[in-house]
């Protein structure tokens, strides 16, 4: 990762933590964009935010190959109670470069949601990054 990059991703971060995540959503889209796309495998990322949804922490929690990432709802409940977050986005990339989600990124925004609620945890958004287009389930009425 280059520097400038680095540093970049580090500046949108703070831009986060000061103010609600969704309030610049160009600013999230920019971190997502710069933070996962063009990668050459799959990851999942989460990012935990408190009461009036500012950023605690970014994390990828999970990576997987080419096509696909194995994700599992308990353990972001775990991490989500010990972040102590109200709410999350979650985000994953797409290698091949399609933003379009699948039936299986319909299924686990559905399954993750249940999940969350059951610890009165809010899922507000799922990202899919591909290179040239990032697609907000939220946006499309899908969470």
């Amino acid at each position: 990762m280059s520097i400038a990059r680095e540093l970049l991703l580090r500046d949108l971060a703070a831009q986060m933590h000061r103010g609600p995540v969704l309030d610049s959503p160009s600013t999230l889209r920019e971190w997502l964009r710069l933070r996962c796309a063009g990668l050459e495998h799959e990851v999942f990322l989460a990012l935990f935010l408190d009461t009036h949804h500012r950023l605690l922490v970014a994390q990828e929690l999970f990576r997987g190959t080419l096509t696909q990432t194995s994700v599992y709802p308990r353990e972001l409940v775990k991490e989500a109670l010990r972040h102590n977050a109200a709410a999350l986005i979650v985000a994953h990339n797409h290698p091949s470069g399609q933003a379009e989600p699948s039936r299986a990124d319909e299924y686990l925004t559905q399954s993750l949601k249940t999940a969350l609620a059951l610890v009165d945890v809010r899922l507000l958004d799922h990202f899919v990054v591909g290179c040239d287009a990032i697609v907000s389930f939220a946006e499309r009425g899908m969470v």
